[in-house]
């Protein structure tokens, strides 16, 4: 799912200098007026503008970009053989093991090396993925795109907001498990440290706050909301909606957390890879695909495009807006439910009925402190010499992390891993990591990033979890 502001979270503040302030404002001001036009555009003029910018990406990567070259060579096309998007199947997927194998040659020759950002993320999926943005350009684009979506729940940057998402909060050690952020627009509160004995703090903190939006993983803002129901605490009046990203969202959830917090939630799909995007409407559940962001494909069991209502595929990518590192077939891995059903509010988007296959998950600490899954992603460099891992745990407080190394993979590394996931876990676990030859994948072909053993007790929710 998007982790555009993932990294700005990490920061103590945001300085004019570190953010490079002008040129990212600039950058984002032009896409999002941009978008703001585009989104009713009709279907003809979208698709005209994704062939023109298809073309573009593919003429840039074939002549600047060593593996593309190679790929176009090896193939005896060009870029000017692929004249519509059923042509895109003349060029093989992208997977996250060939990034891995390629990621030099995958690099934009004509960028110099101050444009890139490197980028990595542990993946719902269990297979470790280091990539590359541009620097400033990239998140600016990003946040035109999350800008706009969330205008339609009338999001205005001007707004308190209440962060809830996989944070580490620095003053952690002084007892305080909140810090302004944003100009003091954003609070954010610790993910890692949701107890029954920290929520009556963290209720009064946001009531005191009058937050109007609520940005959250939904495994997160779901145990805030299910205490909230058990203990009877009224809701915050201030409210207008729940934004919830990174997780699928389900249907019980999104009831619960509507139920106690008597607000319309709103749910968004990415990947920190950045080829797909899309979220919802004013008044529609089904995500509604960014055409100006990426060219989505759903693919079915035999390879061929998913075409059918309610007919599910995998979701395969190309972005347009990331030039240094451009990403073409993606495959992504994560499953999509098609649908044709075109939206009353009359953007010409296409549709997708639910993204699946990112199902969120906790590890239980020995008190009691549920921490999700996702929350334990790493934007860094920790997992560079990881092929795949996952995470087990039958017994609370216990946990186990089954790694396959790459060759590279050495002692260091595990320190490192150790040191890095302590900080996220705290101390009232014990990690144990084991090496292994391969994690078996599902029946469905994908990783699982957790095998979580122990029972759950969402009371009367817990039946689809």
């Amino acid at each position: 799912m998007s982790r555009f502001s993932e990294q700005l979270y990490k920061k103590d503040s945001i300085t004019l200098k570190a953010l490079n302030l002008i040129p990212f404002y600039f950058i984002y001001r032009k896409w999002y007026n941009f978008l703001k036009k585009s989104q009713w555009w009709d279907r003809e003029k979208l698709e005209e503008y994704q062939l023109c910018e298809l073309n573009k990406l593919l003429n840039h990567a074939y002549s600047n970009v060593p593996y593309y070259k190679r790929v176009f060579n090896e193939r005896g096309i060009k870029p000017n053989d692929i004249q519509d998007f059923k042509d895109l199947s003349k060029l093989p997927y992208l997977t996250k093991e060939i990034i891995r194998n390629n990621l030099k040659d995958l690099k934009a020759r004509n960028y110099p090396d101050y444009k890139f950002e490197y980028v990595s993320t542990g993946g719902s999926t269990g297979i470790p993925l280091g990539f590359f943005y541009e620097k400033a350009v990239s998140r600016a684009i990003e946040w035109a795109f999350m800008k706009n979506q969330w205008d339609r729940v009338g999001y205005n940057f001007s707004d308190k907001c209440v962060i809830l998402r996989g944070n580490v909060v620095n003053s952690i050690k002084k007892s305080r498990l909140w810090k302004f952020t944003f100009f003091r627009r954003w609070l954010i509160l610790s993910s890692y440290h949701i107890t029954e004995e920290n929520l009556h703090s963290y209720i009064t903190k946001i009531r005191q706050f009058k937050p109007k939006y609520i940005q959250a993983y939904p495994s997160v803002i779901s145990i805030l909301a299910l205490y909230m129901k058990k203990h009877n605490v009224s809701s915050f009046n201030s409210i207008k909606a729940i934004l919830c990203g990174s997780e699928n969202l389900y249907s019980w959830q999104r009831n619960m957390i509507e139920d106690v917090f008597n607000c319309k939630t709103y749910s968004w799909y990415g990947q920190s890879e950045r080829v797909v995007l899309g979220g919802e409407c004013e008044i529609n559940r089904d995500y509604h695909l960014f055409p100006e962001y990426g060219i989505t494909e759903l693919i079915g069991r035999n390879e061929k495009i998913v075409n059918n209502d309610g007919q599910v595929g995998i979701i395969v990518g190309t972005g347009l807006t990331n030039y240094c590192m451009p990403l073409i077939r993606y495959k992504t891995d994560d499953l999509a439910v098609h649908t044709t059903e075109k939206c009353s509010c009359l953007r010409e988007y296409p549709l997708v009925k639910t993204v699946e296959g990112r199902l969120q998950e906790f590890l239980i600490t020995k008190n009691n402190r549920m921490i999700p899954i996702t929350a334990l992603n790493m934007h860094s460099n920790v997992f560079d010499n990881v092929k795949q891992l996952q995470f087990y745990q039958d017994t609370k407080g216990e946990i186990y992390l089954y790694i396959v190394r790459d060759n590279d993979y050495s002692e260091s590394d595990t320190k490192y891993l150790k040191q890095e996931l302590y900080k996220k876990l705290g101390n009232d676990v014990h990690l144990t990591i084991e090496f292994v030859n391969n994690i078996p994948r599902t029946k469905n072909g994908k990783f699982r990033f957790i095998i979580q053993k122990l029972p759950f007790e969402f009371g009367e929710y817990n039946s689809e979890h």
